[in-house]
């Protein structure tokens, strides 16, 4: 590696990758090896050039962390939620990073049970996560998971909530899940692959038993597929899943006889997406059978489970994506999309009841929250917007009376809701598709062109982005920035047909549509070219990375965090995690139209000799959704043909993994490098 005014510079060795007879050169790829000494000190001189080029707002990055973290109360406890007896409660303590985890016996004024307290599990690691908790049926055990490398490989363990033994059993790699059976002395898994870590193989572990002992009891051999297991809420079953982008298949079995053989509820068929939940000796299935996009709602009985048997209970609907259920003794809950926005539906099993809960805003967020207890008259949800703090609210089915458990408290002193204002605009796709923005700013913004404007989107897997309440958002939003959230096709914003149109062959919506959002923004004078800037993680940073590839001149900045952007080699190599069950979202480039169309789109193979915006690209070491040489491979391609000076910077956290760095207020740390950034381009800083 040599040093060319001051940034590094990576060394070229060519590396030649052919396929379908056609030949990349990839002088980067000897990136691709963290055991290498030399890839390790490239990227640590990576870390130190961005300091060196940032560290005259090292003072304001430091004030930004204190602002953010100043907003946040740190003695802060979470709404109790009642399950089987207790009341279960997470706590924050005042100069601590992690959540302490307590119960209270039958009611909230009983004496506290300490848990878990992660403070004092994490003292030793520089990342620590505390995974899933399960609960015995009786009480007694806690099987917990633990994370301390930051790749999702769970250690799972138990732990007696009696005596505060934790015992012997240590099973390692899992998802970090654990379901009990009803003896509660058996316990369910899902174990991962240790190259591909794919979610591979369900097994059986008796309590005390060696776990060379455990049992397979079902193995998902299909590599596109991913399995897990769970049990419904009614607890009568257990149920293991099998899922791939498109197709799911599930198995079921009596939870009190955890010996016995999973049945399979519906066999796999390609294109069928289903979902199972149990009441009162039925199923019901959310599913896109008989051409439901959307999805509709059926039900079956416990013997008879193909979808042969299947009869509806809410058809499809065009304009209305079903995305959840919730089962109580009483009542169905619904959980629907309509033009984008969230509404809550509430039916009674004796169908006398039929409404949904009222919500009037634009760009508001709600969903059902936790939910566990199958007879209570309570449906806990919640409720923010661009500029409404949160709130968990408890609504009473019976008496139709809601009542706020909590209110999301901002400390400071300066945030009032009534100085910020928040509305939702349309921009005009290139095909003519109206493409939704939601928009947050302080009142009082002129529309000349002036305005910094942050433009963030993700656009993948049907994964929505709703606009929802940010309190560390506000140090952009009070420093005069407009935050606006693009709902660009790849989502589901719109219904599974946005999702559908924004995927595969259709992907380059999903850039085309930012872009138009971008031009609409502009247009409309929110923002001018240079001051806009946009944002975008893991498929979002291949959504950054594409469209600077394309239409660099609209942006004066971009953050990059976690990017995917070497496309086609990670999704040729099916050894790397996540490639397989990639393949219904990208396409498989070892078919030659994908090849050829995703080829076409990554931004690592189409960097070319021109001028670039100012970009910070974060990413961390140890990440396993994107592994940290597609990052560092396109900064070191774009230091190479970039043309112009503005600055590229890349920050590598050397402890973290995809999620970045543990501990409630660590991450802080990173937005703050990454808002002094984008607030010293517009010369603000303070």
């Amino acid at each position: 590696m040599k040093n060319t005014n001051q940034y590094p510079v990576a060394k070229k060795i060519a590396k030649e990758l052919t396929i379908h007879n056609d030949t990349r050169i990839d002088n980067y790829y000897w990136l691709n090896d963290k055991e290498n000494l030399e890839v390790i000190e490239y990227l640590n001189a990576e870390n130190a050039f961005t300091k060196s080029v940032l560290k005259h707002t090292e003072e304001f990055q430091k004030t930004l962390f204190e602002e953010m973290k100043g907003r946040i109360k740190e003695d802060d406890t979470s709404v109790p939620y009642k399950l089987n007896g207790y009341w279960y409660l997470t706590k924050y303590e005042t100069g601590k990073d992690y959540p302490i985890y307590v119960r209270k016996r039958d009611t909230l004024d009983a004496e506290e049970e300490l848990l878990f307290d992660c403070n004092g599990m994490a003292k030793e690691h520089s990342y620590f996560n505390l995974g899933g908790i399960s609960i015995s049926p009786d009480n007694k055990l806690a099987a917990f998971s633990t994370d301390t490398v930051s790749r999702r490989q769970y250690t799972i363990q138990v732990k007696n909530l009696i005596t505060g033994e934790i015992y012997s059993d240590k099973i390692v790699n899992t998802t970090g899940s654990a379901t009990w059976a009803n003896d509660n002395k058996t316990l369910f898994y899902a174990m991962k692959d240790e190259v591909t870590l794919r979610s591979h193989k369900i097994y059986k572990h008796k309590l005390n038993a060696a776990n060379d002992s455990d049992e397979v009891v079902f193995h998902e051999k299909d590599e596109t597929f991913n399995t897990f297991i769970y049990k419904t809420k009614s607890k009568k079953y257990l149920v293991i899943g099998s899922s791939s982008t498109l197709s799911s298949e599930y198995r079921f079995l009596n939870a009190d006889t955890p010996d016995g053989d999973f049945k399979i509820f519906q066999k796999r068929t390609k294109d069928l997406e289903y979902n199972i939940a149990h009441y009162n000796e039925s199923f019901y299935i959310i599913s896109n059978i008989d051409n439901a996009t959307n999805f509709k709602i059926s039900t079956c009985n416990e013997t008879n489970t193909g979808k042969a048997f299947w009869k509806d209970v809410i058809p499809h609907r065009k304009s209305v994506l079903i995305e959840d259920i919730e089962i109580f003794k009483d009542y169905l809950i619904v959980n629907e999309r309509e033009n984008g926005l969230n509404n809550i539906r509430i039916i009674s099993w004796d169908k006398k009841e039929d409404y949904y809960l009222p919500f009037n805003s634009e760009t508001y967020t709600t969903y059902i929250g936790n939910n566990p207890d199958f007879d209570s008259d309570l449906l806990r949800y919640g409720y923010n917007a661009l500029d409404t703090p949160g709130s968990v609210i408890d609504y009473n089915l019976k008496t139709k009376q809601s009542e706020v458990k909590k209110e999301q408290e901002i400390l400071g002193g300066a945030f009032k809701k009534e100085n910020y204002e928040s509305k939702r605009i349309w921009a005009t796709a290139s095909d003519g598709v109206k493409i939704p923005i939601s928009l947050v700013y302080r009142k009082g913004v002129k529309l000349d062109g002036s305005n910094p404007v942050l433009q963030y989107a993700y656009g993948s897997y049907g994964s929505t982005i709703d606009p929802s309440f940010s309190s560390v958002r506000l140090s952009l939003l009070d420093r005069g920035f407009i935050y606006a959230i693009s709902h660009i096709r790849g989502g589901e914003y719109l219904g599974r047909e946005w999702y559908e149109d924004g995927k595969l062959l259709n992907k380059r919506n999903t850039f085309t549509d930012f872009i138009d959002c971008s031009r609409c923004l502009i247009k409309k004078k929110y923002t001018s070219n240079k001051h806009l800037y946009a944002y975008g993680g893991s498929a979002g940073g291949l959504l950054m990375g594409s469209i600077i590839n394309m239409n660099p001149e609209l942006y004066n900045g971009i953050l990059a965090a976690v990017p995917f952007v070497d496309v086609v080699t990670t999704m040729l190599d099916d050894s790397i995690p996540l490639t397989t069950g990639e393949y219904d979202e990208w396409g498989n480039p070892n078919h030659p139209e994908y090849y050829s169309y995703m080829k076409s789109y990554s931004p690592y193979d189409n960097v070319e000799a021109k001028n670039y915006p100012n970009m910070l690209v974060t990413t961390g070491l140890h990440d396993s959704q994107v592994q940290y040489w597609e990052p560092a491979k396109w900064v070191a391609k774009l230091r190479e043909l970039k043309t112009d000076s503005n600055k590229l910077l890349f920050h590598i956290d050397m402890d973290s993994g995809h999620g970045g760095a543990s501990g409630r207020f660590e991450s802080l740390k990173e937005l703050a490098l990454e808002y002094a950034f984008l607030l010293d381009l517009e010369g603000i800083c303070g």
